[in-house]
């Protein structure tokens, strides 16, 4: 008897083994459709609040330093979101996690629809921000435990692409809203109307919020967590149904990499800063950090830099200039998915390294083209073509390149048990620069004007392009298990409550 279940076991795939290889099917489709919505939902805040922004200027007659509090505040809650209580995925599950965020997403998003004041609006904006920054590193790390190494690559950043749908949704939701307080596109609108239309876009969030937790109800947890957290039973079931083959979990599955903290101790993770950790956390967080500032400054603000482009001094209502800015940066944002595209056709046959430095260069060069088009005589507006070049470049190569390959880079290069550690940190340290890039934007705007503002955010691509020519570390079609083990002296598994 103890002889058959020996052969019985020998012919069980390893658990990790056995993820790493299935083909893709339909049930790994599923759960990288109900994982990676919570995606599109930062796309739409995102871009959301871009569109409202010149309506709570007006109502609240809102200063630059204000208006970068307004625009910041949900970026701000990120960088807690993600970098703070994103470790509890960790220590807790993917699982239970999800349950969380979205709900505080429809909660906060319909409290600030009903916001009594700029101060109520801000608080709310910010756990909004909470919300969006703890679903990426459950979303991330979720995801990379349940896709086979082979496409793991190209699903990691086809999911967060359905960031940029999230982008061309809300300038969707925020034309029809500015069309239907104007009667034409140079009316106006009473202030009423300009209130109930800021509230409406930064309330329709809860939406597709609740039709994504509707969808998220029978997602299973993560087969690698419940064999590395003493749930073996459980793990060998999903990850069965998962691949279709016999499974087994070995030592491997079940090794840790740090020990994890108790209570508030889980919420922190200083094996990310140990020496042989050090390296990965510097190479997923600073190339994230610094393209952020550039693409949350130029993103929010290109309704704000277009129209002070070919607006400005028009004569037209703030309301008309509002819908002019957006429509012109929804043409832009269409570059947003094709770069997308572009990145999920290449990550896995020439690799995220070659793709990340090739978008940071890319997106210096337009930036610079930007603000060396706006010293030329006459001005941008009298070069328009070059001007939707430099965006229309910059949009492209920003997604072909970083803002896909820095999302997927982190859950590839940590271990299993501080994989949502690792990511939020280098999320929050990108809603930093996110943060840094949205609440200064506007003030040097006006005190430095587009070009000095232009060529400062070309200088912070250089240098994170260098950061990653340095440091790099390809993942490639590499078993999670082979990058994380590099240098690393593994610990006794500690079983994790159910």
């Amino acid at each position: 008897m103890i002889a058959l279940m020996s052969v019985a076991e020998e012919r069980r795939t390893p658990l990790g083994e056995a993820i790493d290889n299935a083909p893709m099917s339909s049930r790994h489709r599923r759960f990288w459709l109900l994982a990676a919505l919570g995606i599109l939902l930062d796309g739409f805040d995102f871009f959301v609040i871009g569109i409202a922004n010149p309506l709570l200027k007006h109502e609240y007659d809102l200063s630059p330093v204000m208006l970068g509090v307004v625009s910041s505040a949900a970026i701000v809650g990120a960088i807690f979101g993600a970098g703070l209580l994103g470790p509890l995925a960790d220590r807790f599950g993917r699982r239970r996690i999800f349950r969380i965020d979205l709900w505080m997403f429809v909660v906060f998003s319909l409290a600030c629809a009903f916001a009594p004041d700029i101060g109520f609006l801000i608080a709310f904006r910010f756990l909004v921000g909470v919300a969006i920054g703890l679903d990426y590193p459950i979303a991330a790390s979720y995801l990379s435990e349940v896709l086979p190494k082979a496409a793991r690559g190209r699903w990691l950043v086809g999911a967060f692409s359905l960031q940029s749908v999230g982008i061309l949704l809300a300038a969707a939701v925020g034309l029809v809203i500015l069309y239907a307080i104007s009667a034409e596109v140079a009316g106006s609108a009473t202030d009423r109307q300009i209130e109930i239309a800021w509230r409406l876009m930064l309330g329709a969030g809860a939406v597709p919020a609740l039709i994504i937790i509707w969808l998220r109800r029978s997602t299973p947890e993560s087969p690698r967590w419940l064999a590395q957290n003493g749930r073996e039973k459980e793990a060998v079931e999903v990850a069965e149904a998962l691949t279709g083959v016999p499974v087994v979990v070995t030592d491997r599955d079940r090794e840790r990499h740090v020990e994890q903290g108790e209570g508030l101790r889980s919420l922190f993770q200083p094996a990310l800063f140990r020496r042989t950790m050090l390296r990965r956390t510097i190479f997923t967080a600073v190339p994230w950090f610094l393209m952020d500032i550039a693409i949350y400054g130029v993103g929010i603000f290109t309704p704000t830099l277009l129209a002070t482009i070919f607006i400005t001094g028009a004569d037209a209502s703030f309301i008309a200039d509002d819908m002019a800015s957006t429509a012109g940066t929804a043409v832009l944002d269409l570059f947003l998915p094709l770069g997308f595209l572009v990145a999920i056709l290449l990550v896995d046959r020439v690799g995220r390294i070659p793709l990340q430095i090739t978008g940071f260069l890319l997106m210096s060069v337009a930036l610079t083209l930007l603000a060396v088009v706006d010293l030329l005589p006459g001005g941008a507006e009298s070069h328009i073509v070059w001007v939707f070049v430099g965006f229309a470049v910059f949009n492209f190569f920003m997604n072909a390149g970083p803002n896909a390959t820095t999302y997927a880079l982190p859950v590839e290069v940590f271990p299993a048990d501080m994989r949502a550690a690792g990511h939020g940190f280098a999320a929050a340290c990108a809603k930093l620069g996110a943060a840094l890039g949205v609440f200064l934007f506007p003030i040097l705007l006006n005190d430095f004007g587009e070009s000095a503002l232009l060529f400062g955010l070309a200088g912070a691509s250089v240098i994170a392009l260098l950061v990653t020519a340095v440091l790099r570390i390809e993942t490639r079609g590499r078993a999670l298990e082979e990058i994380s083990a590099e240098s690393l002296s593994a610990i006794r598994p500690r079983p994790t409550p159910p």
